[in-house]
């Protein structure tokens, strides 16, 4: 009955990095086989670029009706999921067609009566501007984890160094808080999906290549200082962990730094 489905699928991180389209493509042949009038199809997982076009073509493979695929990338903050769907920053909508524009428009008016935007762009605009918000918030974590460690060799305190920085509205002072490196469901398999897309079309993404470096040092840099705290020696030690969730006000343990400190330690 539906005219508006939503396709929030789960897009795993491959071994090399890329996304796995296996679930979104799979109910998208299914989707072909079982629509019986005009659709607006959504993609609202973290996609690659040229998503859109695959799940048309999935779909068209068992059905000649009429149907619109529209890419409206998420950006919820786990442990704030709610309050940033009911009061979103921006929609973020991709589609060339005008009819499914309307549609999209329609379902979204009553959540930005506070005037945040909606904004139309093309499918492969809308998918690439998903990984480039969170590429771009993870090399800001990397870059902040940078200059607390060159805080800690030269004397600096990098809470008033934040502070400094953060009332530059260019920089703004969200994501400028250092530790122990980003985690979680989005950042490392965004940014690794973005820099594997990059490679497909023959391109180098060398701040990001920096970025996943950084933050693959930071999240163990808490053990040298373990073993120079206890002289070197940690045999035989109980050391406990507390807060193991990548961030604070969640329970999520996805690639959280606490799981390689625990393995280093061991």
């Amino acid at each position: 009955q539906a005219k508006i489905i939503f396709l929030a699928l789960p897009t795993p991180p491959g071994e090399d990095g890329s996304a796995d389209l296996s679930y979104i493509l799979g109910v998208a042949e299914d989707l072909g086989k079982i629509i019986t009038e005009y659709k607006v199809v959504i993609d609202k997982s973290t996609v690659p670029v040229g998503t859109a076009e695959k799940v048309n073509a999935a779909i068209s493979k068992n059905t000649n009706l009429d149907f619109d695929v529209v890419s409206n990338p998420e950006f919820l903050r786990e442990g704030f999921a709610v309050e940033d769907f009911m009061k979103p920053d921006r929609v973020v909508i991709g589609t060339s067609s005008k009819k499914a524009q309307k549609v999209m428009d329609e379902l979204y008016k009553p959540y930005v009566r506070q005037g945040n935007p909606i904004i139309f762009m093309d499918e492969k605009s809308a998918e690439l501007t998903k990984y480039a918000a969170n590429s771009s918030l993870a090399t800001k974590i990397s870059f902040m984890n940078e200059i607390a460690n060159l805080c800690e060799l030269v004397g600096a305190d990098v809470d008033q160094v934040r502070t400094g920085i953060g009332s530059d509205t260019r920089i703004g002072k969200r994501f400028l808080f250092p530790g122990i490196g980003y985690g979680g469901s989005c950042f490392p398999k965004d940014v690794q999906a973005l820099v594997k897309s990059a490679k497909e079309v023959g391109y180098t993404f060398s701040i990001l290549d920096s970025v996943m470096e950084v933050n693959q040092k930071q999240k163990t840099v808490m053990v040298p200082k373990i073993k120079n705290y206890f002289k070197g020696d940690l045999k035989g030690k109980k050391i406990a962990l507390w807060g193991l969730a990548f961030k604070p006000n969640t329970d999520d343990i996805r690639e959280a730094p606490a799981l390689y400190n625990i393995d280093e330690l061991t």
